[in-house]
């Protein structure tokens, strides 16, 4: 009998791991993932296991400061990770096997207030820098106003690119517009892969916090619609391009936020199609329900519930608020990680 997780990758979703923990990386490629991603948050909870305290030491003997340690850690791990799934990047030509690597959340840090011009030049080169040489890694870059006007030309160079911190169709659409610009540029389409994070449980906090006016049924489904909305909104844009690979949606955030709600609430709604990053946890309780999962994703709540959602959602107030706290939430890890590795240079006594 299959299990949750090989019932989820039966029904046509592939299964990429939210940590690029070589366990489990290891662990779960056995259980049928075929991808994974990769933040600071996820870095710093490798180094607070101890497990990397001997690399840690002999990098900081070798000189490096902490931001430089940081960056190598985390280029080493991502190279781990894409090691394992190298092979599935093979056997789909390029379509899938990918490990994110997410490009410096400090560069929208509000405390550095860098100008927009200088944030997007400093997108493309580190884009270009941690892309070359790598056959099966994704840059992620965030849908912010920098970091989309660098997709353009990231894409012509030939980069392979996550768009992550997407919450609305206004920035899907910025974000695919961008790179199909920059994929009309490149010699040929042959290798043009790119995905498009959108993320959903924040999206139903959201409206927990902002809209008690729903009804009970429409309270904790938008980010269910909202996702599946630009999900339709994207196949039927690459319908009619002539790409060879697939240009999917990542459904990202697929932890569930309130106790009441099942673990399987969203990796159940988008079966069926895409890709799916679950955090580990996620899919440990998936695979302990037992639950069986078959394809959700054509399917939408009531129209009701629809009807509910379209008169009171303003989407521009749920960008610029989700906005708001993602590039909180995306620049102070990377502090946190910087701040981690000053702890370990002390408690080592190196530098």
């Amino acid at each position: 009998m299959a299990s949750p997780l090989e019932s989820l990758i039966a029904a046509g979703t592939k299964l990429w791991l939210d940590s690029i923990d070589p366990d489990l990386v290891r662990s779960n490629f056995a259980l049928g993932a075929s991808g994974a991603t990769s933040n600071p948050v996820i870095v710093s909870d490798l180094i607070k296991t101890g497990r990397f305290d001997d690399k840690i030491a002999a990098l900081l003997e070798q000189g490096f400061s902490d931001s430089d340690l940081a960056w190598k850690l985390t280029d080493e791990l991502v190279s781990g990770a894409q090691s394992v799934f190298l092979p599935v990047w093979e056997k789909t030509s390029g379509n899938d096997g990918y490990v994110s690597f997410e490009l410096d959340p400090l560069l929208e840090d509000p405390e550095a207030d860098m100008p927009h011009a200088d944030r997007v030049a400093k997108y493309i080169e580190l884009g270009k820098q941690w892309a070359t040489g790598q056959k099966n890694r994704m840059i992620k870059v965030p849908a912010t106003p920098a970091g989309l006007d660098a997709l353009e030309e990231l894409c012509a160079a030939g980069i392979t690119l996550n768009v992550t911190l997407i919450f609305t169709e206004r920035q899907y659409e910025a974000a695919r517009d961008a790179i199909w610009r920059g994929a009309q540029r490149r010699e040929n389409l042959d290798n043009f892969k790119s995905v498009y994070s959108i993320f959903v449980s924040r999206v139903d906090v959201y409206t927990d916090q902002h809209l008690p006016q729903l009804t009970d049924a429409a309270q904790g489904q938008l980010g269910i619609v909202n996702a599946k909305r630009i999900w339709q909104a994207n196949k039927a844009f690459w319908s009619d391009k002539p790409v060879k690979l697939q240009q999917e949606m990542i459904f990202a955030s697929t932890g569930t936020k309130k106790p009441e709600d099942p673990a399987w609430k969203y990796v159940a709604a988008f079966a069926g199609s895409d890709i799916e990053t679950n955090p580990p946890g996620t899919n440990d309780k998936v695979q302990q329900s037992g639950k069986m999962i078959t394809s959700e994703i054509d399917e939408m709540p009531s129209a009701e519930v629809l009807a509910d959602l379209d008169k009171h959602v303003d989407y521009s107030h749920l960008e610029k608020t989700l906005m708001e706290e993602g590039i909180a939430k995306f620049a102070n890890p990377q502090k946190g990680l910087l701040k981690l590795i000053g702890e370990k240079r002390a408690a080592i006594k190196v530098g």
